[in-house]
């Protein structure tokens, strides 16, 4: 007989909330489960095992409509992968160019906490630099 879940469960599982889990119901990513006679939901094992998919995948930072797409194609087993390697390498362009940003933004803020000479505020650097941009070295 196969494991049964409740919501309380499912949450641990998948280290979210319980409203998370409703609201991945809701938006279609996680099937409706079975209810008991008290009307509360019963989840299996497949709804457990997508649901983790689902919290790993936001984990690196897929957004709900990537994954959305990665478990419609995942749902067909013939279905050819490169749609996936497609949606996955266009993620991880993203995520390096958000990288690339951050380096940026920490040199900015290095440069400026460096310039400032914690005197008095009508002579910080920092507040100078952040009321205006043109000040800026970098771009972020």
């Amino acid at each position: 007989m196969e494991k049964k879940f409740s919501i309380g469960q499912m949450a641990k599982v998948g280290n979210c909330t319980v409203q998370t889990i409703r609201y991945y119901e809701q938006i279609g990513l996680l099937p409706e489960p079975s209810r008991s006679k008290r009307n509360q939901r019963i989840y299996s094992q497949t709804h457990r095992e997508r649901l983790i998919f689902i919290r790993h995948s936001r984990e690196l930072g897929f957004t709900l409509d990537q994954i959305r797409q990665i478990l419609l194609i995942s749902d067909d087993p013939n279905h050819s992968c490169e749609e996936v390697d497609h949606i996955a390498r266009t993620h991880l362009d993203e995520v390096e160019s958000k990288i690339e940003r951050l380096k940026d933004m920490r040199k900015e803020l290095k440069r400026m906490i460096s310039e400032c000479s914690c005197n008095q505020v009508s002579d910080c650097r920092i507040i100078e630099i952040l009321s205006d941009h043109s000040l800026c070295q970098n771009e972020h």
